[in-house]
C-alpha cells in the first residue's frame, strides 16, 4: 500500500460512523469562513447506517450549511424511486440536518443517461476547484460490493478508470440497469477518498485488494489510488477479519 493509505478497524458500525463524522468536522474547521466542503456520497446499506448515525449524533456538531453534496453514482431512476441513492440520502440524512437545497446537486436519474452524464460532469466542474482541469472533491465516499466494484464501476468496465471523462454511463452486469458513475480520474483526484465496508461477505475481497495478492487487479476498487490525496479504509471487524489475519 502507498503511504497515503490508512486502514482503520472498528468494533461496531457506530464507531466507524463517528469517525467519519469527525473527518467531516475537522475538514470544515480547516476551511476559510467563505469556503465550502464538497462531498460525493455513496449509496448502499452501509452508507444508510452512517447517514442515520450522523443525523442522530452530528446534527448539531457539523455546520451542514458549509457542505456541498454530490453523488459518486446514481441509478437511472426517478428521485422518488426506492432505488435512488438521492432518495436514500434524503430520507436518512439530508432532510434532517439543514443542508440548504441550493447546496445539493443530485444526479437526474430520470433523464437520458448519456445526456445526464455530460450535464453532471459540467455541474461538478462548475462548482469545484480544479487541478489540471479536473474537478477536485474534498471527500469522496465509496462503498464496496462483494464483487469488488465501487461507485458503479464493475469488473467488466475497468476502462472507466482510464477515461478522461468525469462521469459516464455504466450498466449493472446482472440487471443491465443503467447507472451514472464517477470515473477513475475524478475519483483519484479527490483530496480524501474514504472507503467504507462492513460484514464478512466482503472480507476476502478486502484482504485481496489491500494486500495486492492473487487476482486483486480484477477488482475495480483496486484502482482507487489518489494522485495527491489520502485514501482511508474504514472497516468493521467483520469486514477486516481476513485482512487482519494475513497482517499478523
Amino acid at each position: 500500500m502507498s503511504k497515503e493509505t490508512s486502514v482503520k478497524v472498528f468494533e461496531e458500525v457506530d464507531n466507524l460512523s463517528s469517525f467519519f463524522g469527525t473527518i467531516i468536522m475537522d475538514k470544515i474547521r480547516k476551511k476559510n469562513d467563505n469556503e465550502y466542503l464538497s462531498i460525493a456520497l455513496s449509496g448502499g446499506s452501509t452508507p444508510k447506517l452512517i447517514f442515520r448515525f450522523l443525523t442522530e449524533n452530528f446534527k448539531e456538531k457539523i455546520n451542514w450549511s458549509r457542505i456541498l453534496v454530490f453523488w459518486g453514482d446514481e441509478r437511472c431512476v426517478p428521485p422518488d424511486d426506492k432505488e435512488s441513492n438521492y432518495k436514500m440520502a434524503c430520507d436518512y440524512l439530508l432532510n434532517h440536518v439543514g443542508i440548504p437545497p441550493d447546496n445539493i446537486f443530485r444526479v437526474f436519474g430520470e433523464s437520458n443517461p448519456n445526456d445526464e452524464a455530460k450535464r453532471y460532469s459540467q455541474i461538478v466542474k462548475s462548482k469545484l476547484p480544479s487541478n489540471n482541469g479536473i474537478p477536485v472533491f474534498d471527500i469522496v465516499l465509496l462503498g464496496l460490493g462483494d464483487d469488488g466494484h465501487t461507485a458503479s464501476i464493475f469488473p467488466d468496465n475497468l476502462s472507466l478508470f482510464n477515461t478522461e471523462k468525469f462521469f459516464e454511463v455504466a450498466s449493472h452486469p446482472q440487471t443491465n440497469q443503467n447507472r451514472i458513475t464517477a470515473c477513475g480520474t475524478i475519483i483519484n483526484f479527490a483530496k480524501t477518498i474514504v472507503f467504507i465496508a462492513t460484514g464478512t461477505a466482503k472480507a476476502e475481497v478486502i484482504s485481496t485488494i489491500l494486500n495486492k495478492q492473487g487476482n486483486w487487479k480484477k477488482y475495480p476498487a483496486s484502482y482507487v489510488s489518489p494522485k495527491n490525496g489520502d485514501l482511508i479504509w474504514l472497516l468493521d471487524k467483520n469486514a477486516a477479519s481476513v485482512y487482519i489475519d494475513t497482517s499478523e
